[in-house]
């Protein structure tokens, strides 16, 4: 599996490291595994990584100690790291190590560590070091995370593209007669044989009523002549997220199919035409939800415009309305070149069905590339 080479591990590290020192932190605890894999290329189950001014204290178990020795002296290996086998529990393990050192202010993951597992990492390191204190810190490793490097933006065009191709042969799984679960079933399956590792999440197949559910689960529903089916896939490309979903038709289609899918083929291309360097995530937001409002489905449409892909399938940045009471003070975030996220605005009409289309878009100097490559005609099938 290919792996972020050492020099952009360096330039991470580099980065994160300017924020921890504006916080006038000693180190920074990584315990969410999203945020360990993207400083260090470790894709086992367990690891926590400490990042100082000028290390990489790495805390592992036995499982995977070889596998980070041979990693050394490649084109990958985790610059300044320093392997910490964990004999026992992780947290025991970590406190000893903040103990130890000259420590004293130490970021951690709020959002990533129980309450039950702070206190009594604070109580151990507090005994021993009564000088050291842990600080909460939000979203430090996730805000680096947002703008793609070069070897993330290439990862995420080739699962784009391989992604875009699947698509081609999950339009010739949708027939009447079969059922929900069947269609799903071909998809995940295709995404295997594509390349991918497993499915980026639970694969949407939703027809006619249940196309009006979001995020509908399968179930034995058989698709029948008329049904709106909304397709919603994507795949883990070494180790990154891609996504797409597209509407179609079993036989023809509806006046009304026709109108509400057009109404929502608008709002997803005006939308993405409004993607630039600079533009607002909540103009973006409102190009698509303004559009399906002038055709009166602007209650059919609930959810935000686009999430964030990388590591994660939904990550920063979130392509989202203002939402009144949370985001009142929130600044009028602006979308940068190396932003990879998507375009899936939907209407949803309970009791008929409903229609969803989905891109994945990286933002570029110039403006906008779209990354997954497939026809967004109504296809009638």
């Amino acid at each position: 599996m290919p792996h972020a080479p050492t020099d952009a591990l360096k330039r991470r590290h580099d980065t994160v490291r300017l924020d921890i020192a504006s916080r006038s932190l000693d180190a920074l605890v990584v315990t969410a595994l999203p945020n360990v894999f993207y400083l260090t290329n470790f894709t086992g189950s367990a690891a926590i990584a400490v990042l100082t001014p000028d290390r990489v204290f790495f805390l592992t178990d036995f499982r995977y100690v070889t596998a980070i020795n041979e990693s050394r002296d490649t084109p990958y290996e985790c610059p300044d790291i320093e392997l910490v086998t964990v004999d026992g529990a992780y947290d025991a393990t970590l406190a000893k190590l903040l103990s130890s050192s000259s420590m004293e202010r130490v970021g951690f993951e709020a959002a990533h560590l129980t309450v039950s597992r702070h206190n009594w990492i604070a109580a151990a390191v507090a005994r021993a070091n009564p000088a050291s204190e842990l600080i909460a810190t939000e979203g430090i490793v996730e805000r680096a995370r947002v703008r793609k490097d070069a070897f993330e933006i290439a990862t995420l065009r080739e699962g784009a593209r391989r992604l875009s191709e699947v698509a081609v042969g999950v339009f010739d799984e949708v027939r009447a007669g079969r059922t929900e679960l069947e269609i799903a079933a071909a998809i995940d399956r295709r995404l295997r044989e594509s390349g991918f590792a497993k499915p980026a999440f639970d694969t949407i197949v939703a027809a006619g009523p249940n196309a009006a559910l979001p995020h509908a689960r399968p179930c034995q529903r058989r698709l029948a002549e008329g049904d709106l089916v909304v397709l919603d896939f994507g795949g883990v490309y070494d180790s990154y997220c891609v996504d797409l979903t597209r509407t179609v038709t079993v036989g023809s289609a509806s006046a009304r199919a026709r109108d509400v899918y057009a109404a929502v083929l608008e709002a997803h291309d005006r939308a993405i035409a409004a993607v630039k360097p600079g533009a607002s995530r909540f103009g973006v937001d409102a190009a698509a939800r303004e559009t399906l409002a002038a055709h009166a489905l602007g209650e059919a449409f609930g959810h935000g415009t686009g999430h964030g892909l990388g590591i994660e399938v939904h990550e920063e940045p979130r392509i989202s309305r203002r939402r009144a009471g949370i985001d009142d003070h929130v600044s009028d975030e602006a979308i940068d070149p190396g932003m990879v996220f998507t375009i899936e605005p939907g209407a949803y009409l309970p009791g008929w069905g409903g229609v969803r289309i989905e891109d994945d878009v990286l933002v570029t100097k110039d403006g906008v590339d779209v990354l997954t490559n497939v026809r967004s005609d109504l296809l009638e099938l």
